[in-house]
């Protein structure tokens, strides 16, 4: 029971991202239509998969208690990296301040949408497009690589926790839009942002227990 308990733990904590994406989309009315919904999905699942056959391909060179320390060492420092990377974001320049001008490339969209994923909409079009789901989708699922790889030597199942992800992924994006539509931006809801990293170091802690 346990085991299923940190798997869905895991999966929810990696997926938190795309409720927060959401509840900004939500308030700023843009739109993601099926299609680029399904594209996100798709990026978190084989990202997922991806880093947890690497996991696992890594964890066929050391011994199962080593994996399982090394797995949890490796959540925990996820968790750590993302807590630091949430409070630094706090002390940034407030939205209203003019912001430099750079010019619009492929290299600077990928770079936006990975250090602001809520703001994958980059023609201000007001719905997300398939190329711009494909890139929120790959920033969305950064965090999930290290987790996935940290998973996998956790020994939990690389299909089943990748399909887990891509639907937890899609059902957070999508309830954060429709919750988003009603609530107006509130200072409580940032509080929100904690709670992935601290899953994260959670379960690292508890597999090291």
């Amino acid at each position: 029971m346990l085991y299923y308990t940190g798997l869905l733990l895991l999966v929810t904590a990696v997926s938190l991202d795309s409720f927060g994406v959401g509840i900004t989309y939500g308030i700023r009315k843009i739109k993601v239509p099926t299609i680029p919904l399904l594209i996100i999905m798709l990026c978190s699942g084989i990202i997922v998969y991806t880093s947890m056959v690497v996991g696992d391909f890594i964890s066929v060179f050391i011994s199962e208690e080593s994996a399982k320390i090394l797995g949890g060492s490796i959540l925990i420092a996820l968790g750590l990296f993302s807590l630091v990377n949430i409070i630094r974001s706090r002390f940034k320049k407030p939205m209203n301040e003019p912001e430099e001008k750079m010019p619009t490339t492929r290299i600077h969209d990928f770079k936006t949408v990975i250090t602001t994923p809520d703001n994958a909409d980059l023609d201000r079009s007001g719905t997300i497009s398939a190329g711009e789901a494909f890139l929120l989708g790959l920033a969305l699922a950064l965090d999930a690589f290290g987790a996935g790889i940290g998973a996998s030597m956790l020994g939990y199942p690389p299909l089943i926790t990748a399909f887990m992800t891509a639907c937890m992924s899609g059902f957070f994006l999508n309830f954060g839009m429709n919750l988003g539509i009603f609530l107006s931006r509130n200072k409580k809801l940032q509080r929100l942002t904690f709670v992935p990293p601290a899953l994260l170091i959670g379960i690292g802690i508890l597999n090291l227990i």
